[in-house]
């Protein structure tokens, strides 16, 4: 059984007659009455009563009538949604993402996109990068955002966003906070940028006092707002997220990014190309590979 037989059987269940039923299908009467033979042995069953002015269906007919009009519709839909994947019309993508991309997910740019995009969907999994990164490496993940630093041996890379560190605090804050005035401040900071903040205030010189440490940036501000100290996170987790004071800080070496990410040999989905380039066209900055 095949799906031009089935075709076949349905189309002269419909018609009611061999005759008419082969000039819809362009075909000659002996051939279709063989291929209908044929179906009635391979399932075992007499599907067709034969009268002189055309064709009834037996109770088995109307029965098999009922499946084979469903099988050609789920596979006319399959064929339908397969070719929307191919064009990029419709899918699922499999987005990773850390919890300091709040400021940023779900952009207006993606938001967007899925728009016009009805046939889109996102599965959506939160971790931190390290987390995230392994998603990625065990498939299942088709993109993520995360942020800098992390390894990029594998990876392919389009920026998101850049930005500075900023200070967040309950208490008063000068506005031309340096490096020497924060060393002088208990310090609330995320613990992936522990070795950025120690370096720079080594650098010159310094030591830091880290009061707490934690794997969130939004734990760090919930620390800071009960007035332990002052927050170090990125900005647009302090803009989403702090209550307190938020001072800017000019500070070259405290800034980091958010990228969009994928495996080097990821198969690019149609879907996935057209939202890399969305960010891609962006930021101006193209593809980052790594050279590692």
């Amino acid at each position: 059984m095949n799906f031009k037989q089935l075709k076949y059987f349905t189309i002269v269940a419909e018609e009611g007659q061999i005759t008419s039923a082969a000039k819809r299908l362009y075909l000659g009467q002996p051939a279709l009455s063989y291929q209908l033979r044929q179906l009635e042995e391979e399932m075992g069953a007499r599907l067709f009563i034969r009268k002189p002015h055309g064709i009834e269906l037996t109770q088995a007919g109307k029965k098999f009538y009922a499946y084979a009009s469903q099988i050609l519709l789920l596979a006319k839909n399959a064929q339908t949604e397969l070719a929307d994947i191919e064009t990029g019309k419709s899918g699922t993508i499999k987005l990773g993402s850390v919890s300091s991309s709040i400021g940023v997910l779900p952009s207006q740019k993606l938001v967007a996109f899925a728009q016009v995009h009805p046939g889109l969907s996102f599965d959506i999994y939160e971790d931190n990068t390290y987390g995230i990164l392994d998603k990625l490496e065990d498939r299942l993940l088709d993109l993520a955002i995360i942020r800098t630093p992390f390894n990029r041996t594998k990876l392919n890379s389009v920026k998101v966003l850049d930005e500075p560190m900023v200070a967040v605090s309950q208490g008063d804050l000068p506005e031309d906070l340096n490096l020497g005035k924060l060393s002088k401040y208990p310090l609330v900071i995320y613990r992936r940028f522990e070795n950025l903040f120690t370096e720079t205030f080594n650098q010159a010189g310094l030591t830091p006092h880290f009061v707490v440490k934690s794997d969130d940036s939004r734990t760090a501000i919930r620390w800071s707002d009960q007035g332990l100290g002052v927050a170090l996170v990125p900005a647009s987790i302090a803009q989403a997220y702090a209550q307190g004071r938020v001072r800017k800080l000019t500070i070259p070496a405290w800034h980091t990014q958010l990228e969009l990410v994928w495996l080097k040999d990821q198969v690019i989905t149609p879907l996935m190309s057209d939202i890399i380039d969305l960010y891609r066209q962006g930021n101006g900055n193209g593809i980052m590979e790594s050279k590692n």
